[in-house]
């Protein structure tokens, strides 16, 4: 970008998804927009709205900035240090993971099971940046909400998202190792637990995007040998957290649903299997833990929601 042109917000948007487009983004459009809506305190509707605007020279030294971060290939939301999700922005991070669109079923199924609660409890484990919880408790204002997560800087994030949102008062954040973290008075308690855990094959880690692998934690994407490893931990503990007709609500990868149901099975009465807004199964929901219940006849089921 030439220092001693007038850039406007145009220029500056038109110049950005040139460059970004030549630097192999897959979506330089989008990019430069929150590039443009970060360095201007715009939003993206404004960009346009203010597109002949000239940008002023902090503007444009941390859009050159971001520009040249974005090129080299740091996904955007740690660019940006934010991210859209539901109906929530949230700050994003280095150290911890940017959540993802297909979450947002996660988020459906939990409300989904809390229907017709007025005070639901609810553990939200390996909560990242918090983007989970506080979507629950924004779209269910009658939910409390225990946030937790192994990683400190996940723990501090999330704590300042809640901050930051206005919703502090309704998610406690806690650091620990699954429910580890959480007060001995809510075992027996929770209406559900809802995670979103690491859950990706370690024989796969080699083979992610590199947007991916080279920026974002591996503490957060490594599911152990299968991808399952913290999924059994968390459907045998998480039985015993739970309210009789509790569910376990968990975002797994696509291949591993399946498996995962099965095994559920061992611990929960029933045990359903939801699919994506692409059609690919990603939550498991797995309901009435048996705690030494006799388990009636149960099967594991697709459903297109």
């Amino acid at each position: 970008m030439e220092s001693e042109r007038v850039w406007t917000i145009k220029a500056a948007l038109d110049w950005c998804t040139s460059y970004l487009s030549e630097k192999g983004d897959h979506n330089p459009k989008l990019s430069a927009e929150w590039l443009l809506s970060a360095a201007t305190g715009l939003s993206r509707v404004e960009i346009y709205a203010y597109h002949d605007r000239p940008l002023g020279v902090p503007e444009r030294a941390t859009l050159r900035d971001g520009v040249r971060c974005r090129a080299a290939g740091e996904p955007l939301q740690y660019v940006t240090g934010e991210v859209a999700f539901r109906h929530l922005v949230v700050k994003v991070r280095p150290g911890v993971l940017i959540p993802r669109p297909e979450t947002e079923v996660l988020v459906d199924e939990a409300l989904r099971a809390l229907k017709g609660i007025a005070c639901p409890l609810v553990a939200d484990v390996c909560a990242g940046s918090g983007v989970v919880a506080l979507s629950i408790t924004q779209e269910h204002p009658g939910a409390r909400v225990w946030a937790t997560d192994v990683s400190a800087d996940a723990v501090a994030l999330a704590c300042e998202n809640a901050e930051r949102l206005g919703l502090a008062e309704c998610v406690q954040v806690v650091e620990g190792d699954l429910l580890g973290g959480l007060p001995d008075e809510l075992r027996g308690r929770l209406d559900a637990v809802v995670a979103n855990p690491p859950y990706i094959p370690t024989g796969r880690l080699a083979h992610l995007p590199a947007e991916v692998a080279d920026y974002e934690p591996r503490l957060a994407l490594d599911g152990g040998a299968d991808g399952l490893s913290l999924f059994r931990r968390l459907a045998c503990d998480a039985a015993g957290w739970l309210k009789p007709e509790g569910a376990v609500i968990v975002e797994l990868d696509e291949s591993r649903v399946g498996a995962a149901g099965d095994e559920a099975l061992e611990w929960y009465l029933k045990v359903s299997a939801c699919r994506d807004l692409s059609g690919r199964k990603r939550v498991i929901v797995a309901r009435d833990p048996k705690n030494g219940r006799k388990c009636a006849k149960s099967e594991l089921r697709s459903r297109q929601d």
